[in-house]
């Protein structure tokens, strides 16, 4: 399999964050979205940013901004099918996806999502962390996507489905288990509170 590309999905509304665009909260210095771009780029072929309304507030990124072609902001499978079109004309087979607002994601993401979709035999992985009473917890805004699935999603969309899991399932998704030590590395920043917890962890 080639390298796939990037996408990250800042496409939300913020809600428990006053609105606005999450990613642009600064940590220790930096932003949010920044600090996602810094180690995401090093594990991918090319990167883009999945938003919705002006792309001129992205423009100090230096990457290509990808709007959801479904209106209504029907959530992260929006971001991904944005991702998926704008893939294939990059010639890419696969993109993996990460959100806006966690800052710590892995530095091995792409390689492990990699691995668990190969190993299995399967086009779709999505990252996990071990839960010891519930077990391993997916994070669907974490996941390896191919391209030659990316009508088949704009059906489901197109048919009412929100949900990330409902699809992945349907397609026999793999999981690609994260240790969660010393804290969890697809923590995200929802609220004022989480926003000081990501200091304390960068500093």
């Amino acid at each position: 399999m080639k390298q796939p590309l990037g996408v990250i999905l800042a496409g939300g509304l913020a809600r428990r964050m006053g609105g606005g665009d999450k990613g642009r909260l600064l940590v220790a210095g930096q932003s949010l979205i920044a600090r996602v771009v810094d180690r995401l780029a090093p594990q991918v072929a090319g990167l883009a940013v999945n938003a919705n309304g002006d792309p001129a507030r992205f423009a100090d990124l230096g990457l290509p901004v990808l709007p959801d072609s479904i209106a209504g902001y029907p959530g992260p499978l929006a971001g991904v099918l944005a991702g998926l079109d704008w893939a294939a004309g990059q010639g890419a087979t696969h993109i993996v996806t990460a959100a806006a607002d966690t800052p710590f994601l892995p530095e091995d993401l792409v390689a492990r999502l990699l691995l668990a979709a190969e190993g299995a035999g399967t086009g779709i992985a999505l990252a996990a962390t071990p839960d010891p009473d519930r077990g391993p917890i997916r994070h669907p805004t974490f996941g390896l996507w191919p391209v030659a699935l990316r009508d088949d999603l704009r059906a489901a969309l197109a048919g009412g489905l929100r949900k990330v899991v409902m699809w992945t399932d349907r397609h026999g998704a793999e999981t690609a288990l994260f240790p969660a030590t010393p804290f969890d590395p697809f923590f995200n920043v929802n609220t004022p509170e989480d926003l000081a917890r990501a200091e304390e962890i960068a500093r």
